[in-house]
């Protein structure tokens, strides 16, 4: 096929620009963002989780220094999930403390890892950490 003047693109991007660009003839561009809508979670859903858990810290231990600790441990999973970038290495910390220390609460904590909406949380960070999320805290866990 002949090199025509039509068939040359001449194209300057400049200035604080990013996305994606298509040259050339008979182009087909196709966008899937398959779950992104689903993966939002409203503030409710979230006062929801929040909620949850405050059950659990309810049912702790009133005294003690593990007490503390629990509690402590706790606040730093609540922080870890609700994070714009949920921290999986927190969680799995924080479910193997309470797996130790204290395993008549290891379910409820690993409860709270897995709900729906800690996992709708992890997807909408990507789709790099949903997959580390399930080889961490998958059913073979």
């Amino acid at each position: 096929m002949p090199d025509t003047p039509a068939d040359r693109y001449n194209i300057h991007v400049g200035g604080s620009v990013s996305g994606q660009v298509t040259v050339g003839q008979g182009n087909t561009v196709n966008r899937i963002e398959a779950g992104r809508d689903a993966a939002l979670v409203s503030e409710s859903e979230i006062t929801e989780l929040r909620g949850e858990f405050d059950r659990v810290r309810a049912q702790l231990p009133a005294d003690g220094a593990v007490a503390d600790q629990a509690r402590e441990h706790l606040d730093d999973l609540e922080e870890a999930v609700t994070a714009s970038q949920p921290d999986l290495t927190t969680m799995e910390y924080v479910r193997k403390w309470f797996a130790r220390k204290l395993p008549q609460f290891a379910g409820a904590v690993t409860g709270l890892i897995v709900h729906p909406i800690v996992g709708r949380l992890v997807e909408a960070a990507g789709s790099a950490l949903a997959a580390d999320f399930r080889r961490r805290f998958g059913p073979d866990q």
